[in-house]
């Protein structure tokens, strides 16, 4: 691989574990409706696992609530069970052709376990930059061994490895700690 090549890999992975812990701050409760609590559930529907928000519309009608309208009303009961069966903790209530879900606000050691994975799952992301850092800087002195770069350049891959990794981390510290602040506020 060249420099290019590593370079651009890294940064590809890098962008992804981000994208991904994102994905999973979303999915944390901070007691304020918020249609991404519900994006990751799956419902067993015409046969295979189908993601929520492909086959209901999600809105927020108050700010402790989220109303979930299915597009076919046979769906219904196969999203109420599948809520149920989630890991979000709220109970859907089926009010004819809608289901809502009522937000309960948070208690202190509520709060304070959200605050936990959160961080939680940024030491995870971070974890995974640092290991796409050591493949990317793997992949540099592979190249430097097969004589693809000089010693200056592989050096100066690992150098700007480093710096993508720091600009990663920041991101994801930042983004860690807005969603504390915000878990812990509400």
């Amino acid at each position: 691989m060249d420099q290019d090549e590593i370079l651009l890999d890294c940064e590809e992975r890098m962008e992804k574990a981000v994208s991904v812990f994102r994905e999973q701050l979303k999915g944390l409760r901070t007691g304020r409706a918020n249609p991404g609590l519900v994006d990751n559930i799956r419902v067993e529907v015409y046969g295979s696992p189908t993601p929520l928000k492909q086959i209901a519309q999600v809105s927020v009608p108050e700010p402790q609530q989220l109303m979930i309208r299915p597009y076919d009303q046979t769906n219904v009961a196969a999203i109420s069970k599948a809520i149920q069966s989630s890991d979000v903790g709220l109970a859907p209530k089926v009010d004819g052709r809608v289901i809502r879900l009522n937000i309960p606000a948070l208690s202190t050691d509520r709060r304070k376990q959200l605050v936990a994975r959160v961080k939680e799952f940024a030491e995870d992301a971070r974890i995974t930059l640092r290991n796409v850092r050591r493949d990317a800087n793997k992949h540099a002195d592979t190249s430097e061994k097969d004589k693809l770069l000089t010693e200056d350049i592989c050096k100066a891959t690992k150098d700007e490895v480093q710096e993508l990794t720091k600009k990663y981390e920041g991101a994801v510290n930042t983004e860690a700690a807005a969603k504390e602040k915000q878990v812990m506020e509400e």
